[in-house]
């Protein structure tokens, strides 16, 4: 079954039709060069399946009357009809036929298929003419309805890669969307990568054919009752080696479909003297109409990690990968170190935590091999089917789905890296025969973490969060919550509030990306319930350690002077700063560190005795040189001494950052509560990251009249969690009612930047 046995089928069908065509041109008054019978469509290519329809134009010169012209069109129609033929057809003079294919996209793409069957072929030839100049002089009038039609087909087929029947042809990633990859090849307008969908269409078009035959039926829909014939008659293993092939096609058209679109939305200048525009992003990464590349000249294979660097930015910017980066990356592929780098870690981390901006640039990627080299393991779930009623999608697209969800959740939970990548890799140990996908994947993922660099605590937290990931859902529907031994059976297994939340995000998260049958209000109410009555029983959360003091920072603050040291680290440069504590020190010099384009990844600071101490751990971006003690002590004191307009230079890069489009992120969160311990209030905010976020935060609460006298800063991906321990002028914790009030101003300033 292919190419041949749809060409013979074709050819079949034209001697029976070109027979029928001069037995009623015999038999009619119409001049043989006043008409024509052409084929359109599938059938103009010369490519009919078992049930597909068969697609007539018959073209007329406009002499012949209607009524022998109805004549003649029922002397070839009706017998194919009484043959249970499925025809569609239209009677149109080449006039006609250009007026229809310039109001109707579905005509204009048929007709540049078209090809003579019998009669006249200057009629025929003429019509290509107008239908190949037509389309390239109109596309651009054309393009927003062909659009339009493929996001409609979308909706109601859905993804051709991740359904569990999916429609062969409407189906997104689907035969009709090659067809339309190939028309607008020929508009001339972008080039189309068709020999990347070539071995797709093969595999989808041979895959049509057996299921017409083998279910007797014209439909396009493969239903589960029939992959198993499908598969048998393809010479397949088994039914789910013949989804696994169809996801395969499906994501390699879906990929180019989206990479041609956006070459559409964003031309290359054709004007060999224009150069095309290209801002420089981070080191040896650019934008370049409108999409994200690598500098031409860059040594990729110098830098392991700029492969998930460019991912991250990619996806976190909301700006397509290139194509051309993906295959650069590959081909000079380097590996990571083991364990990677943090900051390639982070960047992993906020490539997950991109939501559903994530998928194209992660599909990007994984079309090149770049995932499975990153990460072995994720080989084995590659385009795994999932023959379930519960699930819509394969399994490595369903545990996407799930971070794109969990992404949403980030502000419920501490550890928010934990959560995205726990999210990513909860069903890892799928697929494998005779293991249990929890147990088994609880076990993978000890290693994969331990890869990525995460600390053994972290491992084992994720390591946990797969191996229960079902557990609250399973319990809060199958037991008894009033019964005590429920709740100590839960606590038996999940050690502490911190893993109890990550568990509760993954539940949710998990439950909605499998949809609808897996995860509704009820459920999601019993298992809120649930968590409730285990958290009360572990007494609550404790809030971040305070940072303690090292001798040598001690001996740094008896001289009550500006003190900067820097320190390389591998994963950037630690900066200690020592100085005299004043109102929005903390500000000032957050503020500095951004203006000197500094990525803050991390920051504790304490004051004691009047002197503040601080250790910040920066990464810097394309454009910060490397940072000198000598040179920021000079930069921090002006700031100090008011000689640096620090926020107009902060607006500044945020009105920078903000000329790309970026991604939707959630709400930021604040939550105040008062530490008897310490006697301090601690305000915690969790919040998407972007420059300036410490200094704005620090400085609404210095015009707040309250002092910071610790801080607790972590970056975990593009997720910002920072913990203030604030006190008053007299030193103590902050009313009840006022940590209300800066929490509620401090949300409605972030919300409003």
């Amino acid at each position: 079954m292919g190419t041949r046995e749809r060409r013979e089928r074709s050819d079949k069908i034209d001697r029976e039709i070109q027979s029928l065509f001069l037995d009623a041109l015999r038999h009619s008054s119409i001049p043989s060069e006043a008409v024509a019978l052409s084929a359109v469509g599938g059938y103009g290519r010369g490519e009919l399946s078992p049930g597909s329809d068969i697609d007539l134009l018959i073209l007329h010169d406009g002499r012949s009357s209607p009524e022998a012209l109805s004549v003649f069109v029922n002397a070839i129609l009706y017998p194919l009809w009484n043959s249970l033929r499925s025809v569609d057809h239209s009677v149109r003079t080449r006039f006609e036929t250009h007026e229809s294919a310039s109001s109707d996209v579905k005509v204009a793409l048929g007709l540049l298929d078209i090809r003579l069957i019998a009669g006249e072929a200057i009629l025929v030839e003429g019509v290509a003419r107008d239908a190949q100049e037509n389309w390239i002089k109109n596309f651009s009038k054309y393009k927003d309805s062909l659009r339009q039609t493929i996001q409609e087909r979308t909706e109601i087929s859905g993804e051709l890669a991740y359904l569990l029947e999916p429609d062969l042809k409407e189906a997104r990633g689907g035969l009709r969307d090659i067809n339309t990859l190939r028309a607008i090849a020929r508009s001339e307008v972008v080039e189309v990568a068709l020999d990347r969908v070539a071995a797709a269409e093969s595999l989808l078009t041979n895959v049509r054919d057996s299921l017409h035959t083998v279910s007797g039926r014209s439909r396009d829909q493969l239903l589960l009752t029939e992959q198993d014939k499908v598969a048998a008659d393809l010479d397949f293993a088994d039914a789910d080696i013949l989804m696994f092939e169809v996801a395969r096609a499906a994501r390699a058209v879906d990929y180019v479909m989206d990479l041609t679109w956006h070459r559409i939305e964003h031309p290359a200048s054709k004007k060999f003297w224009r150069r095309p525009k290209q801002t420089a992003l981070s080191k040896g990464i650019e934008l370049v109409n409108g999409e994200l590349t690598l500098e031409s000249h860059f040594d990729i294979g110098s830098d392991p990690g700029i492969g998930l660097r460019a991912a991250a930015l990619s996806a976190q910017r909301g700006l397509p990968l290139s194509i051309e980066a993906c295959i650069a990356i590959a081909e000079n592929f380097t590996d990571l170190p083991r364990p990677w780098p943090r900051q390639s870690r982070e960047d992993l981390v906020a490539l997950i935590g991109s939501g559903a901006a994530m998928i194209k640039v992660f599909e990007a990627l994984d079309q090149e091999g770049l995932i499975g080299r990153w990460i072995p393991e994720w080989e084995h779930v590659r385009f795994l089917p999932q023959r379930n009623v519960l699930h819509h999608h394969t399994v490595d697209r369903h545990m996407l789905e799930t971070a794109v969800k969990a992404a949403a959740l980030t502000r419920s939970v501490r550890r928010p890296d934990l959560l995205l990548v726990g999210a990513l890799f909860h069903d890892i140990g799928k697929g494998f025969v005779g293991k249990d996908h929890s147990d088994y994947g609880s076990e993978l993922i000890i290693p994969l973490a331990r890869r990525l660099g995460f600390s053994e605590k972290d491992v084992a937290t994720l390591s946990l969060m797969v191996q229960e990931h079902l557990l609250l859902s399973a319990v809060a529907t199958r037991r008894d919550l009033d019964d005590p031994q429920t709740i100590a059976s839960v606590l038996s297994r999940v050690p502490d509030p911190d893993s109890l939340e990550l568990l509760h995000a993954l539940s949710i998260a998990d439950g909605e990306a499998t949809g609808k049958a897996a995860w509704s209000t009820w459920k999601a109410t019993l298992v809120q319930d649930l968590v409730d009555r285990c958290l009360a029983a572990m007494q609550g959360a404790t809030a971040a350690k305070r940072p303690e003091l090292t001798e040598a920072q001690i001996r740094k603050m008896q001289s009550r002077e500006l003190s900067i040291e820097i320190r390389t680290r591998e994963e950037g440069y630690e900066i200690e700063i020592v100085s005299p504590d004043r109102v929005g020190l903390l500000s000032i010099v957050a503020g500095v560190l951004s203006i000197s384009r500094m990525d803050l990844r991390s920051a504790r600071t304490r004051t004691v005795d009047g002197v503040a101490v601080m250790t910040w751990l920066v990464a810097l971006d394309v454009h910060s040189p490397v940072p000198e003690s000598e040179q920021l002590t000079i930069i921090l004191q002006k700031a100090l001494d008011g000689e640096l307009d620090i926020n107009a230079k902060i607006e500044e890069r945020i009105r920078n950052f903000r000329r790309f489009p970026g991604i939707p992120v959630p709400p930021p969160v604040v939550t105040a509560s008062n530490d008897i311990a310490t006697e301090a209030t601690i305000l915690e905010v969790r919040m998407h990251d972007r420059p300036g976020v410490l200094y704005n935060l620090t400085k609404i609460i210095s015009r707040f009249g309250v002092d910071i006298r610790a801080a607790i800063v972590a970056t975990l991906g593009a997720e910002a969690f920072d913990t203030l321990y604030i006190t008053d002028v007299q030193g103590g914790a902050l009313s009840e009612e006022r940590a209300k009030t800066l929490a509620t101003q401090i949300e409605r300033h972030i919300l409003t930047q």
